[in-house]
């Protein structure tokens, strides 16, 4: 996993040409204005989804992985945590769906990270993590981009 500001994204083009087209997308000025939804930036190889939510109760949620694609999730306005951990021998709740392309897992996160507005994180298939959480008591209205990388 790779967590940072956008405004060094440089940084992570030798990551791949997947990766490096996503934060080229991210630091696009109309990004932060669409809307929700589903924006296919090469086929099913690269895809965005724009999210509006409001966080979530960590008590009410399970941290998942994937086996397809590669996550790059920026965070356009507002503030979450994410649980994460390092994929051990988690065990698994929800077997792997390959038409979902995820898997989901009965233990808590091992740590959390603050995922503010302008920050972005990368999640490898082996990055077991539990986004859209709550920062505090009150749930928080966020905006979102996620971009779906194809592992190559």
């Amino acid at each position: 996993m790779v967590i940072d500001q956008l405004s060094n994204s440089q940084q992570y083009a030798v990551l791949g040409a997947g990766i490096s087209r996503a934060f080229d997308f991210l630091k696009e000025p109309e990004t932060a204005a669409l809307q929700p939804g589903k924006y296919h930036l090469d086929g099913d190889k690269l895809f965005a989804i724009i999210q509006e939510y409001d966080t979530l109760d960590s008590a009410t949620e399970q941290m998942e992985s994937h086996r397809k694609y590669i996550d790059v999730q920026y965070v356009i306005s507002g503030e979450e945590m994410v649980g994460l951990a390092l994929l051990k021998d988690q065990q698994v709740s929800k077997p792997y769906s390959d038409a979902e392309d995820f898997m989901l897992y009965k233990d808590a996160p091992e740590f959390y990270v603050k995922l503010s507005a302008g920050m972005f994180m990368i999640f490898y298939p082996t990055d077991p993590h539990m986004p859209c959480l709550r920062v505090n008591d009150t749930p928080e209205k966020i905006k979102k981009v996620v971009v779906k990388v194809a592992v190559d």
